[in-house]
């Protein structure tokens, strides 16, 4: 339980609040690189604040004020130039920088222009993702986590605004226990109502429904590792026991199957709306080719009343807990330890930025850089059964599932044969946090 203050002090993410001020030191995307390739113009909301993104005729980024310093129209209808971004109302152009370059209305002579900046941002492009960052001077390095760096690997990118504060969203990931329920009992359940027998998907409800015999969570250098035991299982020889896997701070969570990593991305618009990012990399081995992407394919993900697909069930319940959770009224218990770390350590690294400190995962050395890897066990390629990726995160509203599913089967048929394997082993061994 927090107090009404504490509670405010984690969720507020405005600038000049607490948590708002950590959360700047951090790059964060603010649109796919498909959203501008439909419309190289487009209004963000990050962090609280309102901001127009585009890209100018030479293929470079900008990440501005929302509004023209002149009459405050807001440049979401900006025309986008060779060298900038110009308003319609009066002509006045800016530069990815945020200088205005032209007044078309002035005195030739005039140097009124010079004078006249919009606030911009730091704004880089990587994995088919647009990020920014709204923190102070110098920004740091854009992360290179080892997901956006795998080669050979199909892509995809399924996002959806949720009606709730980020951190609901993140805390979803601290909590493991809640698997048996809302993607078992209640998976069923929503089955049940919808008289749904598909087999797969009961299949897959059913596998949640296995107990969790241990559960633990420790922090690292990127964030926390959490750990589980189901009933069955031996401590000594099951990796999700022996490895566990990874949350990076502050927004993220590292989840995957065989030739399969997710990312999944909780980008705080503002106090009570969360910019959710399902980033999925499929990898099927080095004797399936894969296509060349560009840009990285990018589709909706709704929320439903009684999601039958395994994210759905996670937002619906995020939105359910309130805008922003009242944890001042909530009585945590002795499987919320993870929650319960995970706030001590937000609250942590809120004070550090507060003493003038730098926080975790800010990253300055190129060196270090290069790939940064993340304790995960990596589930074997082989074990990969057809069909299963269906009734992953975003499940069916992804257009390119067959196809993805075809390519991780001959992934699969490949490396079984090399193992000398004759037959596909019939069970998937999934981690979803």
């Amino acid at each position: 339980m927090l107090s009404v203050e504490e509670n405010e002090r984690l969720t507020q993410v405005g600038p000049g609040t607490p948590t708002g001020e950590l959360l700047r030191r951090y790059w964060y995307p603010v649109a796919t690189s498909a959203d501008l390739a439909d419309n190289p113009v487009r209004s963000v909301l990050i962090l609280g604040e309102q901001l127009t993104l585009f890209r100018d005729g030479k293929g470079r980024l900008g990440l501005i004020n929302q509004r023209c310093a002149h009459r405050k129209v807001d440049l979401v209808v900006g025309i986008p130039e060779e060298d900038g971004i110009r308003c319609p109302y009066h002509g006045w152009k800016y530069d990815i920088s945020g200088q205005c370059i032209e007044q078309p209305a002035e005195p030739a002579e005039s140097t009124f222009k010079e004078r006249i900046k919009l606030k911009s941002y730091a704004v880089q492009e990587m994995g088919g993702l647009i990020w920014g960052y709204l923190g102070p001077a110098p920004a740091p390095l854009l992360p290179n986590w080892f997901i956006f760096v795998l080669e050979n690997s199909f892509r995809q990118v399924g996002t959806t605004v949720v009606p709730c504060n980020w951190l609901q969203c993140q805390e979803n990931s601290a909590d493991t226990v809640h698997a048996e329920f809302m993607h078992g009992t209640w998976f069923r359940y929503i089955l049940d109502r919808a008289g749904n027998q598909d087999k797969d998907k009961r299949a897959f409800a059913n596998m949640w429904l296995r107990k969790h015999s241990k559960l633990a969570w420790e922090p690292f250098e990127h964030g926390i590792r959490k750990f589980r035991l189901q009933e069955g299982q031996d401590e000594a020889t099951t990796r999700s026991w022996q490895i566990g896997h990874p949350m990076v701070f502050p927004n993220v969570v590292l989840i995957g199957g065989p030739g399969y990593s997710e990312f999944q991305i909780r980008v705080p618009m503002d106090d009570t709306h969360t910019w959710h990012l399902i980033y999925q990399v499929f990898s099927p081995g080095p004797t399936v080719q894969v296509p060349e992407q560009n840009p990285v394919p990018t589709f909706h993900v709704p929320i439903h009343e009684l999601p039958d697909y395994v994210l759905g069930q996670d937002m619906r319940l995020w939105e359910l807990q309130g805008e922003i959770t009242d944890r001042f009224e909530e009585r945590l218990a002795e499987s919320d330890k993870g929650v319960i770390l995970l706030r001590k350590q937000l609250q942590e690294q809120v004070s550090i930025v507060e003493d003038g400190g730098e926080p975790i995962n800010v990253f300055r050395d190129p060196s270090k850089n290069e790939r940064i890897d993340l304790p995960f066990y990596d589930i074997p390629l082989d074990r990969y059964v057809p069909g299963v990726v269906k009734s992953l995160s975003q499940g069916q509203w992804s257009p390119h599932m067959e196809r993805i599913d075809q390519m991780l089967i001959e992934g699969a048929e490949a490396e079984r044969l090399a193992n000398g394997f004759s037959e596909l082993e019939a069970s998937n061994q999934l981690e979803i946090g």
